[in-house]
């Protein structure tokens, strides 16, 4: 199992590790050679791995298991063939090859654990527990769950442990290195001055009008752009808390409760408060600093002496949750007024915080202005009992081979038509439609046929979706006489937009040249202005590839890029990086963010290279058998 290695894959370094994994095993095929690989195998032996083997009926048992879980994740049916193009299918093999590959190499170690150790263990596994303590009762259900008999789950849970025990030795000291941290805190933080101005449309001039020639020679070759898209005429029915609740039978005094606990969060802007915060290696340092700060010292004053650099300090305003540790954040906000923290232990160090200001918490909407909409909220909370009864009840006449509308009516309900949708949920016009379960109930709907009957479509708040479909209006290529004006605004826009860049071009040439980016606007009667503290991050006053295109340039460079409204053209005035702390706040939490990376990327290497000297094989075609890719003979 290695648990890790899957719960890592549900971020983006995780997914890249498991790319990387991917990729030695098809690199292992290169070196191996295919033929060799897939010889001597038999029809229950999926792979060979030393001299252990994963089975056929193991890896179905693991694969059927992963297409469960995110069946249950997606809250809709999730075909083998949809799992397959995923890659699905691979990495559950190469997990499963890689605990037999851990479990070979824990054995030639002579790693072994008793089984009152392992019985140990899984006492102190939260998911075996309730309410902090161990329930046999609900260790025996997951077991049951999993397919296990509470013996086999134990032997499975002392195998895991040890290949954890292995792992971790592996990983065991692994720091990211202080070059990779700098390099990211540069990145990071590095602030540049841009001056710049926006080149409109407009000083491109205008365009000529086009030709009908020139206009059909520019269908002729972009045709495939003026394509009639399929639409699909559908019948729908929804039952979700959304559309049986009743906000209605609501009282007052239960959406006033839940405007008491959200008010804060949705209606207003809760408390904030200004901070300062010091970090002590040990709690003796830290008391000595706070009986200065309680004499009378400032804190900036403090840090100063110690050296500290300022970002690490000033937190500037924040909220209590804000706060990487709950418990620095509740000593803070638990202060009556401004004032000084006792210091806080935490894993970066002892934490002591100056409170400067207090903003209070502000609600903009008053429970009058809200009470139809919370009391919507809670009407659907309420419903689940009712939906369920609804789909039970519809699904019943169903049974019955009776249509949609017919059992919809049965039971007190109204379908829905859908005259014309296509696969984007637009309808002829162009517009978006209403569609319930949106993108889900689309992709079902057009990998189905007239006259088949659909599997329920699960709604984002545990509702379902009933659908038929009753008509199809194929996607065509549409001809020239019937697109022209499209045709034309499209050539206008194109050419418009070629003007524009050759424009900028020439403009951009000349500030290269020697002109002043001042010079160039005044020629054009535009406006230069500045944008200071430049970062590789978002900000609202520019897209993130107008950001990208500011850091391509050394400072002093200059360059153009596509905005709303034109080209904006640019000089780079000035780039400044803070000085590199490896001490700092920042800087650990770098390393903490990077360590993971590091290990699994350790980890991978050090699988590949034991997969290697096991001597992987793999039965191909008993994989595509197990997959559903090829009958099995």
């Amino acid at each position: 199992m290695l648990e890790g290695l899957r719960v890592a894959s549900q971020n983006w370094i995780g997914r890249t590790i498991m790319a990387v994994v991917m990729g030695v095993i098809v690199v292992s095929f290169a070196i191996w050679g295919v033929g060799d690989v897939f010889r001597g195998m038999t029809s229950q032996r999926l792979a060979k791995v030393g001299s252990g083997e994963v089975t056929v009926e193991q890896f179905r048992t693991a694969f059927q298991d992963d297409l469960r879980r995110i069946q249950q994740r997606l809250r809709r049916a999730v075909t083998a063939e949809e799992a397959h193009k995923a890659g699905m299918d691979l990495q559950v093999l190469e997990r499963l090859i890689t605990d037999v590959s851990l479990d070979q190499k824990a054995r030639q170690l002579g790693l072994a654990q008793s089984d009152e150790a392992t019985q140990r263990m899984i006492a102190n596994e939260k998911a075996f527990q309730t309410a902090g303590k161990f329930d046999a009762e609900k260790f025996k259900a997951i077991a049951r769950d999993a397919g296990f008999t509470e013996r086999s789950f134990l032997a499975d849970q002392k195998t895991a442990y040890l290949r954890k025990t292995l792992t971790d030795l592996v990983i065991a000291a692994v720091e990211p290195p202080k070059l990779m941290i700098e390099a990211i805190h540069r990145f990071r933080n590095e602030a540049r001055s841009v001056d710049y101005f926006v080149l409109p449309v407009s000083a491109a001039g205008a365009a000529a009008t086009p030709s009908d020639e020139e206009l059909k020679k520019y269908f002729d070759e972009r045709e495939q752009t003026f394509r009639a898209k399929e639409y699909r005429k559908l019948t729908v029915l929804e039952v979700s808390p959304a559309s049986v609740a009743k906000p209605a039978d609501v009282a007052d005094a239960e959406a006033r409760k839940l405007y008491d606990e959200v008010k804060a969060k949705r209606f207003g802007a809760p408390e904030k408060r200004e901070v300062r915060q010091l970090v002590f290696k040990t709690d003796a340092e830290a008391q000595a600093a706070l009986a200065k700060l309680k004499g009378g010292a400032d804190i900036d004053a403090l840090a100063a002496e110690l050296k500290r650099n300022p970002k690490d300090v000033d937190l500037g305003f924040v909220e209590q949750r804000d706060f990487g540790d709950a418990k620095v954040g509740a000593a803070v906000f638990a202060l009556p007024q401004p004032g000084v923290t006792e210091p806080v232990t935490t894993a970066f160090g002892a934490v002591i915080s100056v409170v400067k200001k207090i903003s209070p918490a502000i609600t903009t909407k008053t429970y009058e202005q809200v009470a139809e909409q919370l009391k919507g909220e809670v009407a659907q909370g309420k419903a689940a009992p009712e939906v369920r009864r609804l789909h039970e009840a519809v699904e019943d006449q169903r049974a019955s081979g009776k249509p949609l509308a017919e059992a919809a009516a049965a039971v007190g309900l109204k379908t829905r038509v859908i005259d014309a949708v296509d696969d984007a949920g637009a309808g002829k016009d162009g517009k978006a439609l209403d569609v319930p379960a949106g993108a889900d109930l689309l992709k079902a709907a057009f990998a189905s046929d007239i006259g088949v009957d659909n599997e329920t479509v699960a709604t984002r708040d545990g509702g379902y979706v009933w659908f038929e479909v009753n008509g199809v209006d194929p996607a065509r290529q549409k001809t020239f006489e019937e697109v022209k004006g499209a045709v034309a605004e499209a050539m206008r826009a194109e050419n418009a937009q070629k003007a524009l860049a050759a424009k900028a071009d020439e403009i951009a040439a000349k500030i290269k040249g020697g002109q002043s980016l001042d010079d160039a606007a005044k020629a054009l009667g535009l406006e230069v202005k500045r944008a200071t503290d430049v970062k590789r991050a978002q900000r609202p006053d520019f897209a993130t590839n107008t950001i990208v295109q500011f850091f391509e340039v050394a400072p002093g460079g200059s360059g153009s890029v596509s905005v709303d409204g034109g080209k904006l053209i640019f000089v780079v005035k000035d780039a400044q990086t803070p000085p590199f702390d490896p001490n700092s706040i920042e800087s650990r939490t770098i390393a903490e963010q990077l360590k993971p990376a590091l290990q699994n990327d350790l980890l991978e290497q050090y699988v590949g290279g034991l997969e290697k000297t096991l001597n992987v094989e793999i039965n191909e075609k008993a994989l595509r058998q197990a997959t559903g890719g090829e009958k099995e003979q």
